[in-house]
Protein backbone atom coordinates (compact mmCIF):
# COMPACT_ATOMS: atom_id res chain seq x y z
CA UNK A 1 0.00 0.00 0.00
CA UNK A 2 1.03 3.67 -0.93
CA UNK A 3 0.94 6.12 0.84
CA UNK A 4 -0.92 8.41 -1.94
CA UNK A 5 -3.89 5.25 -0.66
CA UNK A 6 -4.00 6.44 2.68
CA UNK A 7 -6.16 9.64 1.23
CA UNK A 8 -2.67 11.81 1.44
CA UNK A 9 -2.47 14.41 -1.12
CA UNK A 10 0.49 14.71 -3.74
CA UNK A 11 2.38 17.48 -1.46
CA UNK A 12 3.01 15.41 1.12
CA UNK A 13 3.38 12.24 -0.47
CA UNK A 14 6.49 13.89 -2.73
CA UNK A 15 7.85 15.07 0.36
CA UNK A 16 7.41 11.58 1.84
CA UNK A 17 9.45 10.01 -1.29
CA UNK A 18 12.11 12.76 -1.02
CA UNK A 19 13.07 11.19 2.33
CA UNK A 20 13.36 7.71 1.25
CA UNK A 21 9.63 6.07 2.11
CA UNK A 22 7.55 3.99 -0.55
CA UNK A 23 5.49 2.26 2.20
CA UNK A 24 3.56 3.09 5.33
CA UNK A 25 4.16 1.13 8.49
CA UNK A 26 1.66 -0.30 10.56
CA UNK A 27 0.56 2.29 12.88
CA UNK A 28 0.91 4.30 9.68
CA UNK A 29 -1.69 2.26 8.20
CA UNK A 30 -4.35 2.47 10.91
CA UNK A 31 -3.87 5.87 12.24
CA UNK A 32 -3.64 8.16 9.11
CA UNK A 33 -7.15 7.43 7.45
CA UNK A 34 -8.49 7.01 11.10
CA UNK A 35 -6.90 10.59 11.95
CA UNK A 36 -8.54 11.93 8.68
CA UNK A 37 -12.11 11.02 9.34
CA UNK A 38 -11.83 13.02 12.07
CA UNK A 39 -11.84 10.43 15.30
CA UNK A 40 -10.13 11.19 18.31
CA UNK A 41 -6.66 9.02 18.50
CA UNK A 42 -5.32 6.23 21.34
CA UNK A 43 -2.40 4.97 19.68
CA UNK A 44 -0.06 2.51 20.76
CA UNK A 45 3.12 1.25 19.21
CA UNK A 46 6.57 0.32 19.96
CA UNK A 47 9.70 3.08 19.26
CA UNK A 48 10.60 3.22 16.11
CA UNK A 49 7.57 2.04 14.26
CA UNK A 50 6.88 5.85 12.49
CA UNK A 51 4.75 7.05 15.27
CA UNK A 52 5.31 10.67 14.38
CA UNK A 53 4.36 10.65 10.75
CA UNK A 54 1.32 8.86 11.11
CA UNK A 55 -0.20 11.62 13.31
CA UNK A 56 1.89 14.17 11.29
CA UNK A 57 1.30 13.68 8.01
CA UNK A 58 -2.77 13.75 8.39
CA UNK A 59 -2.72 16.59 10.10
CA UNK A 60 -0.95 18.45 7.30
CA UNK A 61 -3.77 17.29 5.01
CA UNK A 62 -6.63 18.54 6.68
CA UNK A 63 -4.64 21.86 7.79
CA UNK A 64 -3.80 22.46 3.89
CA UNK A 65 -7.21 21.82 2.85
CA UNK A 66 -8.85 23.73 5.15
CA UNK A 67 -9.06 27.67 5.76
CA UNK A 68 -8.90 29.21 8.72
CA UNK A 69 -10.97 32.49 9.75
CA UNK A 70 -8.12 34.63 10.63
CA UNK A 71 -4.41 33.73 8.95
CA UNK A 72 -1.13 32.92 11.04
CA UNK A 73 -3.34 31.54 14.16
CA UNK A 74 -2.33 28.43 15.92
CA UNK A 75 -4.44 25.46 14.49
CA UNK A 76 -2.00 22.56 16.09
CA UNK A 77 -0.99 22.26 19.32
CA UNK A 78 1.33 19.28 19.72
CA UNK A 79 3.13 18.67 23.29
CA UNK A 80 6.27 16.40 24.00
CA UNK A 81 7.77 15.70 27.37
CA UNK A 82 10.87 17.18 26.38
CA UNK A 83 13.13 19.78 24.54
CA UNK A 84 14.83 17.52 22.12
CA UNK A 85 11.84 15.77 21.03
CA UNK A 86 9.94 18.95 20.56
CA UNK A 87 12.40 19.72 18.24
CA UNK A 88 13.06 16.58 16.80
CA UNK A 89 9.01 16.35 15.84
CA UNK A 90 9.12 20.28 14.31
CA UNK A 91 11.90 19.01 12.30
CA UNK A 92 9.28 16.11 10.91
CA UNK A 93 7.08 18.68 10.52
CA UNK A 94 9.01 20.99 8.45
CA UNK A 95 10.34 18.25 6.46
CA UNK A 96 6.50 17.05 5.62
CA UNK A 97 4.96 20.54 4.85
CA UNK A 98 7.79 21.61 2.54
CA UNK A 99 5.39 21.50 -0.38
CA UNK A 100 2.52 23.18 1.38
CA UNK A 101 2.21 26.33 2.58
CA UNK A 102 2.06 25.85 6.39
CA UNK A 103 3.70 27.36 9.23
CA UNK A 104 5.86 25.27 12.52
CA UNK A 105 7.82 26.26 15.06
CA UNK A 106 9.43 24.21 18.50
CA UNK A 107 8.74 25.97 21.74
CA UNK A 108 10.71 24.95 25.04
CA UNK A 109 12.74 26.20 27.96
CA UNK A 110 15.86 26.96 28.59
CA UNK A 111 16.67 29.49 25.51
CA UNK A 112 15.98 32.80 25.60
CA UNK A 113 12.13 33.42 25.76
CA UNK A 114 11.88 36.81 23.46
CA UNK A 115 12.87 35.56 19.80
CA UNK A 116 9.97 32.75 20.42
CA UNK A 117 7.92 35.25 21.10
CA UNK A 118 8.67 37.16 18.40
CA UNK A 119 8.04 34.12 16.08
CA UNK A 120 4.81 33.67 17.50
CA UNK A 121 4.07 37.39 16.51
CA UNK A 122 5.01 36.47 13.15
CA UNK A 123 2.17 33.80 12.96
CA UNK A 124 2.33 30.04 13.49
CA UNK A 125 0.11 27.26 12.50
CA UNK A 126 1.56 23.81 13.88
CA UNK A 127 2.84 24.93 17.42
CA UNK A 128 5.00 22.07 18.64
CA UNK A 129 6.19 22.73 22.68
CA UNK A 130 6.73 21.64 25.86
CA UNK A 131 4.21 22.15 28.37
CA UNK A 132 6.09 24.25 31.23
CA UNK A 133 7.62 26.86 28.31
CA UNK A 134 3.68 27.21 26.24
CA UNK A 135 2.12 27.84 29.90
CA UNK A 136 4.66 30.54 30.83
CA UNK A 137 4.19 32.05 27.46
CA UNK A 138 0.61 31.44 27.83
CA UNK A 139 0.49 33.50 31.36
CA UNK A 140 2.43 36.31 29.39
CA UNK A 141 -0.51 36.65 26.92
CA UNK A 142 2.03 36.01 24.14
CA UNK A 143 -0.26 32.29 22.60
CA UNK A 144 -4.21 32.37 22.08
CA UNK A 145 -5.57 29.37 21.45
CA UNK A 146 -8.84 29.90 19.77
CA UNK A 147 -8.10 28.64 16.32
CA UNK A 148 -6.78 25.29 17.48
CA UNK A 149 -8.19 22.70 15.72
CA UNK A 150 -5.77 19.28 16.57
CA UNK A 151 -4.49 18.38 19.77
CA UNK A 152 -1.85 15.93 20.14
CA UNK A 153 0.27 14.51 23.32
CA UNK A 154 3.01 12.30 22.21
CA UNK A 155 4.91 10.32 24.72
CA UNK A 156 1.77 10.79 26.84
CA UNK A 157 3.31 8.20 28.91
CA UNK A 158 6.44 10.04 29.88
CA UNK A 159 4.68 13.21 30.18
CA UNK A 160 2.65 11.66 33.37
CA UNK A 161 6.17 10.30 34.51
CA UNK A 162 7.20 13.64 34.80
CA UNK A 163 4.47 15.22 36.61
CA UNK A 164 3.00 17.21 33.53
CA UNK A 165 -0.46 16.35 34.31
CA UNK A 166 -1.35 19.65 36.28
CA UNK A 167 0.19 21.59 33.22
CA UNK A 168 -1.92 19.60 30.85
CA UNK A 169 -4.89 20.06 32.64
CA UNK A 170 -4.48 24.04 32.17
CA UNK A 171 -3.47 24.05 28.88
CA UNK A 172 -6.55 22.02 27.48
CA UNK A 173 -9.06 23.97 29.77
CA UNK A 174 -8.13 27.06 27.47
CA UNK A 175 -8.46 24.90 24.16
CA UNK A 176 -11.76 25.05 22.22
CA UNK A 177 -14.20 22.62 22.92
CA UNK A 178 -14.53 21.31 18.85
CA UNK A 179 -11.01 20.16 18.27
CA UNK A 180 -9.47 17.07 17.61
CA UNK A 181 -7.47 14.93 20.00
CA UNK A 182 -4.78 12.41 19.42
CA UNK A 183 -2.46 10.88 22.05
CA UNK A 184 0.20 8.35 21.48
CA UNK A 185 2.16 6.51 23.81
CA UNK A 186 4.97 4.01 23.93
CA UNK A 187 2.69 2.49 26.76
CA UNK A 188 -0.41 2.48 28.52
CA UNK A 189 -1.10 2.39 32.07
CA UNK A 190 -4.12 3.37 34.45
CA UNK A 191 -2.83 7.07 33.75
CA UNK A 192 -2.93 7.30 30.42
CA UNK A 193 -6.00 5.66 29.96
CA UNK A 194 -7.34 8.05 31.89
CA UNK A 195 -6.19 10.97 30.48
CA UNK A 196 -7.07 9.34 27.29
CA UNK A 197 -10.58 8.51 28.23
CA UNK A 198 -11.12 12.48 29.44
CA UNK A 199 -11.46 12.92 25.70
CA UNK A 200 -14.49 10.96 25.03
CA UNK A 201 -17.71 10.85 26.97
CA UNK A 202 -19.09 13.17 29.42
CA UNK A 203 -16.49 15.46 30.02
CA UNK A 204 -12.32 16.13 31.35
CA UNK A 205 -13.11 14.24 34.64
CA UNK A 206 -9.76 12.12 33.56
CA UNK A 207 -7.86 15.43 33.84
CA UNK A 208 -9.43 17.50 36.90
CA UNK A 209 -12.67 19.00 35.12
CA UNK A 210 -16.46 17.92 35.53
CA UNK A 211 -19.66 18.29 33.43
CA UNK A 212 -18.00 19.69 30.46
CA UNK A 213 -19.15 18.05 27.32
CA UNK A 214 -16.92 16.82 24.81
CA UNK A 215 -15.93 13.89 21.97
CA UNK A 216 -18.14 10.69 21.83
CA UNK A 217 -15.78 8.36 20.03
CA UNK A 218 -12.19 7.38 21.15
CA UNK A 219 -10.44 4.80 18.68
CA UNK A 220 -7.98 2.26 20.18
CA UNK A 221 -5.04 1.98 17.85
CA UNK A 222 -2.70 -0.89 18.74
CA UNK A 223 0.64 -2.17 17.32
CA UNK A 224 3.15 -3.90 18.45
CA UNK A 225 2.21 -4.71 22.18
CA UNK A 226 4.80 -2.47 24.11
CA UNK A 227 5.29 -5.61 26.20
CA UNK A 228 8.04 -6.86 23.69
CA UNK A 229 10.97 -5.45 21.73
CA UNK A 230 11.68 -5.83 18.14
CA UNK A 231 12.62 -9.47 16.75
CA UNK A 232 16.07 -7.60 15.17
CA UNK A 233 17.54 -6.50 18.32
CA UNK A 234 19.53 -8.72 20.04
CA UNK A 235 19.52 -8.54 23.95
CA UNK A 236 22.01 -9.64 26.12
CA UNK A 237 23.29 -8.51 29.29
CA UNK A 238 26.60 -9.37 31.51
CA UNK A 239 26.45 -10.00 35.49
CA UNK A 240 29.22 -7.27 36.43
CA UNK A 241 30.26 -5.71 40.03
CA UNK A 242 29.27 -1.62 40.07
CA UNK A 243 32.58 -0.88 40.50
CA UNK A 244 33.91 -1.96 37.69
CA UNK A 245 31.15 -1.04 35.02
CA UNK A 246 33.30 1.59 33.31
CA UNK A 247 36.27 -0.83 32.69
CA UNK A 248 33.95 -3.19 31.10
CA UNK A 249 32.44 -0.54 28.99
CA UNK A 250 36.08 0.96 27.99
CA UNK A 251 36.84 -3.36 27.39
CA UNK A 252 33.59 -3.64 24.90
CA UNK A 253 33.75 -0.28 23.28
CA UNK A 254 37.77 -0.90 22.31
CA UNK A 255 38.16 -4.68 22.11
CA UNK A 256 34.42 -5.46 20.37
CA UNK A 257 35.65 -2.06 18.34
CA UNK A 258 31.91 -0.71 18.82
CA UNK A 259 31.15 1.98 15.88
CA UNK A 260 28.66 3.67 18.24
CA UNK A 261 26.72 3.61 21.06
CA UNK A 262 24.13 4.94 23.41
CA UNK A 263 24.83 4.60 26.94
CA UNK A 264 22.00 5.01 29.66
CA UNK A 265 22.24 5.95 32.65
CA UNK A 266 20.39 7.34 36.01
CA UNK A 267 21.88 10.22 37.59
CA UNK A 268 23.15 13.54 36.32
CA UNK A 269 26.42 13.53 37.97
CA UNK A 270 27.16 9.94 37.24
CA UNK A 271 26.99 10.93 33.64
CA UNK A 272 29.57 13.20 33.69
CA UNK A 273 31.66 10.97 35.86
CA UNK A 274 31.53 7.79 33.29
CA UNK A 275 32.27 10.45 30.30
CA UNK A 276 35.60 11.27 32.30
CA UNK A 277 36.24 7.74 33.06
CA UNK A 278 35.73 6.58 29.22
CA UNK A 279 38.35 9.62 28.21
CA UNK A 280 41.01 8.46 30.74
CA UNK A 281 41.21 5.37 28.75
CA UNK A 282 41.33 6.82 24.96
CA UNK A 283 37.42 6.94 24.46
CA UNK A 284 36.13 10.16 23.18
CA UNK A 285 32.27 10.88 24.54
CA UNK A 286 29.82 13.11 25.96
CA UNK A 287 26.60 13.15 27.74
CA UNK A 288 23.47 14.86 28.25
CA UNK A 289 21.28 15.32 30.74
CA UNK A 290 18.87 17.94 32.23
CA UNK A 291 21.37 20.36 34.29
CA UNK A 292 23.08 20.84 30.45
CA UNK A 293 22.29 23.95 28.72
CA UNK A 294 20.10 23.07 25.66
CA UNK A 295 22.60 24.76 23.28
CA UNK A 296 24.67 22.09 24.18
CA UNK A 297 22.90 19.59 24.73
CA UNK A 298 21.55 19.73 21.08
CA UNK A 299 25.39 20.51 19.61
CA UNK A 300 25.69 17.43 21.46
CA UNK A 301 23.13 15.86 20.08
CA UNK A 302 24.13 16.66 16.57
CA UNK A 303 27.18 15.31 17.01
CA UNK A 304 26.09 12.43 17.66
CA UNK A 305 23.89 12.21 14.85
CA UNK A 306 25.83 12.95 12.39
CA UNK A 307 28.63 9.95 13.87
CA UNK A 308 31.27 13.23 14.71
CA UNK A 309 30.27 11.90 18.53
CA UNK A 310 30.70 8.08 18.50
CA UNK A 311 29.72 7.22 22.17
CA UNK A 312 26.78 9.49 24.10
CA UNK A 313 26.25 8.96 27.87
CA UNK A 314 22.22 10.05 28.69
CA UNK A 315 19.58 10.01 31.33
CA UNK A 316 16.99 8.67 30.48
CA UNK A 317 14.45 11.35 30.07
CA UNK A 318 17.22 13.55 28.37
CA UNK A 319 17.61 10.30 25.83
CA UNK A 320 13.75 10.46 25.31
CA UNK A 321 13.65 12.67 22.09
CA UNK A 322 16.86 11.12 20.98
CA UNK A 323 15.77 9.26 16.99
CA UNK A 324 18.45 7.82 15.12
CA UNK A 325 17.14 5.57 12.20
CA UNK A 326 20.54 3.79 12.32
CA UNK A 327 21.46 3.32 15.91
CA UNK A 328 23.04 0.21 16.06
CA UNK A 329 23.37 0.00 19.79
CA UNK A 330 22.39 0.85 23.34
CA UNK A 331 23.91 -0.16 26.69
CA UNK A 332 21.94 -0.04 29.72
CA UNK A 333 25.07 1.03 32.34
CA UNK A 334 22.58 1.50 35.12
CA UNK A 335 19.13 -0.98 34.59
CA UNK A 336 15.91 0.79 34.41
CA UNK A 337 13.54 0.73 37.70
CA UNK A 338 10.83 0.35 35.24
CA UNK A 339 10.14 -2.73 32.51
CA UNK A 340 8.62 -0.14 30.17
CA UNK A 341 11.47 2.14 30.53
CA UNK A 342 13.91 -0.83 29.45
CA UNK A 343 11.59 -1.47 26.64
CA UNK A 344 11.63 1.91 25.21
CA UNK A 345 15.26 1.85 25.65
CA UNK A 346 16.12 -0.70 23.61
CA UNK A 347 13.50 0.63 21.29
CA UNK A 348 15.99 3.30 20.88
CA UNK A 349 18.41 1.03 18.31
CA UNK A 350 16.70 -1.77 15.46
CA UNK A 351 13.96 0.47 14.33
CA UNK A 352 11.98 0.22 11.32
CA UNK A 353 13.06 -3.25 10.94
CA UNK A 354 16.92 -2.52 10.97
CA UNK A 355 19.22 -4.74 13.28
CA UNK A 356 20.01 -3.71 16.56
CA UNK A 357 21.97 -4.66 19.63
CA UNK A 358 21.04 -3.64 23.37
CA UNK A 359 23.78 -4.79 26.14
CA UNK A 360 22.58 -4.52 30.03
CA UNK A 361 25.31 -4.21 32.92
CA UNK A 362 23.40 -5.93 35.41
CA UNK A 363 24.34 -5.89 39.33
CA UNK A 364 23.51 -8.20 42.06
CA UNK A 365 21.58 -5.23 43.71
CA UNK A 366 19.54 -5.53 39.99
CA UNK A 367 17.90 -8.54 40.78
CA UNK A 368 14.54 -7.38 41.33
CA UNK A 369 14.37 -5.20 38.42
CA UNK A 370 15.80 -7.55 36.29
CA UNK A 371 13.29 -10.09 37.26
CA UNK A 372 10.69 -7.35 36.88
CA UNK A 373 11.69 -6.78 33.10
CA UNK A 374 12.23 -10.21 32.29
CA UNK A 375 8.72 -11.41 33.65
CA UNK A 376 7.21 -8.00 31.25
CA UNK A 377 8.95 -9.90 28.03
CA UNK A 378 8.12 -13.17 28.60
CA UNK A 379 11.50 -14.25 28.72
CA UNK A 380 14.82 -14.32 30.15
CA UNK A 381 17.97 -12.45 28.79
CA UNK A 382 20.72 -14.40 27.43
CA UNK A 383 23.78 -13.60 29.42
CA UNK A 384 27.34 -13.35 28.42
CA UNK A 385 30.49 -13.84 30.37
CA UNK A 386 33.48 -10.81 29.62
CA UNK A 387 36.85 -12.96 30.27
CA UNK A 388 38.72 -10.87 32.57
CA UNK A 389 35.28 -9.60 34.07
CA UNK A 390 35.08 -12.06 37.54
CA UNK A 391 31.77 -10.92 39.46
CA UNK A 392 32.19 -10.96 42.95
CA UNK A 393 28.61 -10.92 43.86
CA UNK A 394 26.80 -13.47 41.69
CA UNK A 395 23.47 -12.41 39.96
CA UNK A 396 20.96 -15.39 40.34
CA UNK A 397 18.73 -16.49 37.27
CA UNK A 398 15.54 -14.51 37.08
CA UNK A 399 12.21 -15.77 38.06
CA UNK A 400 9.78 -15.23 35.74
CA UNK A 401 6.44 -14.78 38.11
CA UNK A 402 8.90 -13.56 41.33
CA UNK A 403 6.74 -10.40 42.66
CA UNK A 404 8.84 -8.74 45.31
CA UNK A 405 6.70 -9.14 48.98
CA UNK A 406 6.02 -5.74 49.78
CA UNK A 407 4.44 -5.78 46.37
CA UNK A 408 1.89 -8.29 46.88
CA UNK A 409 -1.76 -7.41 47.10
CA UNK A 410 -2.51 -6.66 50.61
CA UNK A 411 1.05 -5.99 51.90
CA UNK A 412 2.05 -2.95 53.27
CA UNK A 413 3.94 -0.59 50.92
CA UNK A 414 1.75 -2.48 47.74
CA UNK A 415 0.15 -0.08 45.07
CA UNK A 416 -3.20 -1.68 44.73
CA UNK A 417 -3.68 1.02 41.45
CA UNK A 418 -0.35 -0.58 39.89
CA UNK A 419 -0.53 -3.67 38.04
CA UNK A 420 2.67 -3.68 37.10
CA UNK A 421 6.42 -4.54 38.86
CA UNK A 422 8.29 -0.98 39.93
CA UNK A 423 5.89 1.71 40.40
CA UNK A 424 5.39 0.39 44.44
CA UNK A 425 7.90 1.86 47.04
CA UNK A 426 8.96 0.44 50.28
CA UNK A 427 9.55 3.01 53.19
CA UNK A 428 11.94 2.36 55.59
CA UNK A 429 9.62 0.99 58.28
CA UNK A 430 8.33 -1.66 55.82
CA UNK A 431 11.87 -2.93 55.13
CA UNK A 432 12.57 -3.00 58.96
CA UNK A 433 9.73 -4.71 59.57
CA UNK A 434 10.61 -7.59 57.02
CA UNK A 435 13.84 -8.20 58.61
CA UNK A 436 12.26 -8.89 61.87
CA UNK A 437 10.16 -11.14 60.65
CA UNK A 438 13.18 -12.82 59.11
CA UNK A 439 14.99 -12.47 62.44
CA UNK A 440 11.78 -14.60 64.09
CA UNK A 441 11.93 -17.03 61.41
CA UNK A 442 15.55 -17.81 61.52
CA UNK A 443 14.81 -17.72 65.80
CA UNK A 444 12.05 -20.21 65.24
CA UNK A 445 13.85 -22.61 63.00
CA UNK A 446 17.00 -22.09 65.42
CA UNK A 447 14.18 -23.88 68.39
CA UNK A 448 12.80 -26.42 66.26
CA UNK A 449 16.40 -27.72 65.47
CA UNK A 450 17.12 -27.29 69.27
CA UNK A 451 13.83 -29.60 69.89
CA UNK A 452 14.80 -32.40 67.54
CA UNK A 453 18.02 -32.69 68.79
CA UNK A 454 20.34 -32.08 66.07
CA UNK A 455 24.48 -31.47 67.07
CA UNK A 456 26.24 -28.90 67.06
CA UNK A 457 27.93 -29.94 64.11
CA UNK A 458 25.21 -29.94 61.81
CA UNK A 459 23.25 -27.61 62.87
CA UNK A 460 23.94 -24.28 61.00
CA UNK A 461 21.96 -22.08 63.48
CA UNK A 462 23.92 -23.30 66.82
CA UNK A 463 27.95 -22.27 64.88
CA UNK A 464 29.48 -19.23 66.01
Amino acid sequence: MSFSKLGLSTPIVKAVADLGYTKPTPIQKESIPAVLSGKNILGTSQTGTGKTASFVLPMLEKLSKNKTQRGKRIRALILTPTRELAVQIEESVAQYSKYLDLSSMALYGGVDVEPQKERLIEGVEILVATPGRLLDLVHQRAVYFDEVEMLVLDEADRMLDMGFIDDITKIIERLPFDRQNLLFSATINEDVRKLADSFSGDGFSGVGFENKEFYDDLEDIVISPSSTTAETISQWLVAIDKDTKSALLSHLILEEKWDQALIFIEKKHGAAKLVSQLEKRGIKADCIHGDRSQAMREKTLAAFKSGELKYLVATGIAARGIDIGSLTRVVNYDLPFKPEEYIHRVGRTGRAGAAGEAISFVAAGDFKNLCAIESRLGHLIGRKEIEGFVVRKEVPVSILNYIPKHLRAGHVGHDNSNPYYGKGTTTKKTEGAGKAAKGRKADAKKEESRQAGKSKKTNAWDRK
